[in-house]
């Protein structure tokens, strides 16, 4: 076995670069080496592609990107525990939480791991990504897949886990109406969560009609904001009313203030999209004047079992919503597919090993 691997590192904006840099060390106490299997690609992997930054970090040095991920554990440190609080085996398939809370700090023990004050993250400059043939993680942020759970719906696990989360600080209730912007992956897993809590009717808008189709069969009523004016198309839906919670994850400019217009007085709206410039743009008045109860959606807390239980019994469907699959070797051609959306794009799995 070499002592290099294959990894795909940004360099700048729009400059990613496959080629071998050296493989981590044996895991230590409470850490694991896993044999990376697939990694899907994020929208805040394309805006730190696109810009080489994320709001305040910015890329510095080369950065191996990718959060989205599960593989194989190839080696095992000492005390070794896996999410459920069970002994993780070698050989066992599993889907990664890329974030790793300290578990001490203020937000940790107040049982918001979320919003920690020492957060690492894969992908998120300093901390290297999974875009890479091995990687060492701590054993807690493993979780074992069943056979049921291919390679890449491992992967997918992760934007299904920030789906979970976001519905729960909607705190939807059967029957509330849900207006969703954006019909890319997070956009369709929040539909799919937001039915299955029993939300009715859910309005999805977004402007390509790949991504429509796509939310039709999932149960939505698709709304093309290219072809009619979204809000009053859901308030002429609702006869005036408004829908009970809008949720926003398009990072688009204006989808904001849409979804914002959107709710009813005394609405929720939630914000899951990462905006590109970076500034979230909304009407004080109009939050003020509806008495808007506003969420921002920040990662996830310990959802991976719901998660998994979800793809296993076959209430979420994480296939249909991958659009395409490419080699580690052809990482910069999937990366500027998606920013092009072209080829009828909605979600790219990178397939790292066999």
């Amino acid at each position: 076995m070499t002592d290099t691997m294959m990894a795909a590192l940004l360099y700048g904006p729009r400059d990613i670069r496959v080629e071998r840099i050296p493989r981590p060390a044996p895991p230590g106490p409470g850490m694991v080496l896993l044999r990376v299997k697939a990694v899907g690609v994020c929208g805040s992997d394309l805006h730190t592609y696109m810009d080489g930054r994320i709001g305040e970090w910015v890329v510095a040095a080369p950065l191996v990107l990718g959060h989205e991920f599960g593989g194989v554990v190839e080696a095992v440190g000492p005390e070794a525990y896996d999410g459920n609080f069970a002994p993780l085996l070698v050989g066992a398939r599993v889907a990664v939480d890329p974030a790793q809370p300290c578990g001490r700090c203020e937000m940790c023990e107040q049982g918001h791991p979320n919003l920690c004050h020492r957060l690492h993250f894969c992908g998120l400059y300093p901390d290297g990504g999974s875009l890479c043939e091995y990687i060492v993680m701590p054993a807690h942020c493993c979780f074992p897949v069943p056979a049921t759970i291919d390679d890449a719906g491992a992967a997918m696990l992760e934007p299904l886990g920030i789906a979970l989360h976001a519905v729960d600080l909607a705190k939807l209730h059967v029957a509330d109406s849900v207006a969703i912007l954006g019909a890319g992956p997070i956009g369709l897993l929040l539909l799919q969560v937001a039915k299955l809590a029993g939300a009715a009717p859910i309005y999805v808008i977004d402007q390509f009609p790949w991504r429509l189709a796509l939310a039709q069969n999932y149960g939505a009523v698709p709304i093309n904001f290219a072809e009619v004016d979204p809000v009053q198309t859901v308030m002429q839906a609702t006869g005036g009313r408004g829908v009970d919670v809008a949720m926003e994850a398009a990072w688009a400019d204006h989808s904001v203030q849409q979804a914002a217009d959107m709710a009813r007085m005394g609405g929720r709206l939630v914000l899951v999209g990462i905006p590109g410039p970076d500034k979230l743009e909304m009407k004080h008045s109009t939050a003020r004047r509806k008495g808007l109860t506003i969420r921002v959606s920040r990662r996830m807390k310990h959802v991976y079992p719901r998660a998994i239980k979800l793809v296993e019994n076959g209430s979420i469907d994480l296939h249909g919503i991958v659009s395409h699959h490419f080699p580690l070797s052809q990482t910069p051609d999937a990366y500027e597919l998606n920013v092009a959306y072209a080829d009828q794009v909605n979600k790219i799995v990178i397939d790292i090993s066999g």
